[in-house]
């Protein structure tokens, strides 16, 4: 899998992510004599060198740039930065290291001990595969239309879902959105009524990326393909009960339900 982010100072590393999920000051989270990280980065002990860090983004003072500085003359830099958004004292000290940067990446589906190859704006994910899917919340009088799962289906047997499926080559997410709907539940008759941003989650070595859209329908009965064995029309509020795939909350707050 291949992320694109933005330059910040030029280079190639590979390596292992080492991902602190909190904003990172190098000056007082990282022990410039050694590479290890201190009490402060909620991390002490592990050891930066050569390891591809990831943190959302920097902080702290000035002279952070002047301890990337001294990891480099003691031999303890890492193999590259990676941020989701670069902050100046981070990607000053990372022009004047030479040190390989980028920024603009989705570090939430980062974790420690990915391998990555870093190259200009790119970073090759090595052991995460991507899938493309749409996720259609089908609305009628005030309930959602949630399915459970099949043993015959590839991933999350036996878990509550939307109406979804893998957009093919050649597709536009909005026509495998209805596709999926009258092969899942033979309803042909849904009407757009809204959409949210594509946005992507980690479920082991997946990364989904999420198209959520939401069809209202009319008092069609369902039917269920070889994907379901059951299906409720439920109140958003109700889903606690149920177990859902990765993902469904956020899926329902980005089509504000």
């Amino acid at each position: 899998m291949k992320l694109k982010g933005r330059e910040i100072c030029k280079g190639k590393a590979i390596g292992r992510l080492l991902v602190l999920n909190e904003p990172f000051s190098f000056l007082g989270g990282v022990d410039p004599l050694t590479g290890e990280l201190t009490v402060a980065s909620g991390r002490e002990g592990e050891n930066i060198e050569n390891r591809i860090l990831v943190f959302p983004c920097g902080k702290g003072s000035t002279v952070g740039s002047y301890t990337i500085m001294d990891l480099k003359k003691n031999g303890h830099l890492p193999a590259a930065i990676v941020n989701a958004q670069a902050e100046t004292i981070v990607a000053t000290g990372a022009v004047m290291a030479g040190l390989p940067m980028i920024d603009s990446i989705d570090t939430s589906i980062l974790r420690d001990g990915d391998r990555a190859v870093l190259v200009g704006d790119g970073l090759d994910m090595m052991d995460l595969m991507e899938r493309k899917v749409v996720t259609c919340v089908l609305h009628r009088k005030g309930k959602i239309l949630i399915l459970k799962r099949s043993q015959k289906v590839g991933t999350n047997q036996g878990k509550w879902a939307a109406v979804s499926g893998f957009i093919e080559r050649g597709e536009k997410p909005e026509g495998t959105a209805l596709k999926e709907i009258a092969e899942e539940t033979g309803i042909t008759t849904a009407r757009l009524k809204g959409r949210a941003e594509a946005f992507r989650i980690r479920d082991g070595t997946f990364v989904w990326s999420i198209y959520p859209y939401l069809f209202e329908v009319g008092d069609e009965e369902v039917k269920l393909d070889w994907e379901h064995t059951e299906c409720a029309w439920v109140d958003p509020a109700e889903l606690e009960g149920y177990e859902t795939v990765p993902g469904f909350r956020r899926v329902l707050d980005a089509l504000g339900l």
